[in-house]
């Protein structure tokens, strides 16, 4: 992978920063893309020190897409990886049927599915050409269990697992394209939202149920996307790979956290 160049999206905090440092350690550069984390992409650009960049981009804007990769294109003469890592959600319980409306639905929608389209659809040109093009699109558990933070977000990761598979088929053999499926990831939304001391207690109680007997952080998806990325495991594509310590195991599975929880 030394030598490449890669776009994460979502990548100054959370699971897309772990990505980056995974694969500074590879030796590849990155555009760590941001909507709002600037003082933290702009600091991960730093310590990572390679040459990657930190570039803010509203992804939800085709325009935007396209000028993103531009910048990657201007800057490192070539583009082999795409992580797309940036997402949202509203925090609303399943049985709450009037807790979402259209527009929560479009909101979610247009970052979480419809965003991660255009990326690729931008990205693709530039990276036919690549002998180790490679995408990992970030979904959820929520996706495939109809579980998580609300129906909307459940959804729309459920539709970017089916797009992963779409495209897979499409864009191959030049590109590769599969996605990861997290579980609970200890981030740091969940320190910001319970605390220090409410973070360390809910990963405590994930982990007594996962056979496993951890709870998952950032660094613990990111090693599973550098595998899907690495040119070794070319012959993979089209696949959906489920993170979660072997959480789904656990017979009590309608308490399934999906990656918000």
């Amino acid at each position: 992978m030394r030598g490449g160049v890669a776009i994460v999206t979502g990548g100054g905090t959370g699971i897309g920063a772990a990505v980056v440092r995974r694969l500074a350690a590879r030796g590849v550069q990155s555009v760590i893309n941001y909507a709002h984390s600037r003082t933290e992409a702009e600091g991960l650009a730093e310590e990572v020190a390679n040459g990657s960049i930190a570039v803010k981009a509203d992804i939800a804007d085709d325009a935007e897409c396209r000028k993103l990769v531009a910048t990657a294109m201007e800057t490192f003469g070539r583009l082999d990886f795409l992580v797309n890592n940036a997402g949202r959600t509203k925090h609303v319980a399943h049985e709450d049927l009037h807790g979402l409306d259209a527009e929560d639905f479009v909101d979610i929608y247009r970052l979480n599915t419809i965003a991660a389209f255009q990326m690729v659809r931008a990205c693709a040109p530039a990276m036919q050409s690549g002998s180790m093009s490679a995408v990992v699109n970030v979904a959820s558990i929520a996706g495939l269990h109809g579980v998580g933070s609300s129906i909307a977000y459940a959804a729309s990761k459920g539709a970017l697992i089916t797009m992963t598979q779409s495209l897979a088929r499409v864009l191959a053999p030049a590109i590769r394209v599969n996605a990861v499926a997290p579980g609970y990831v200890g981030t740091g939304w969940f320190e910001k939202s319970l605390g220090e001391e409410g973070k360390a207690k809910l990963d405590h109680n994930i982990a007594k149920r996962t056979p496993m007997a951890m709870a998952p952080q950032a660094e613990d998806i990111a090693g599973p996307i550098e595998m899907l990325l690495d040119p070794a495991g070319k012959a993979i594509t089209g696949e959906v790979l489920r993170i979660d310590a072997g959480f789904h195991l656990d017979t009590g599975g309608s308490r399934r956290p999906g990656r918000e929880g």
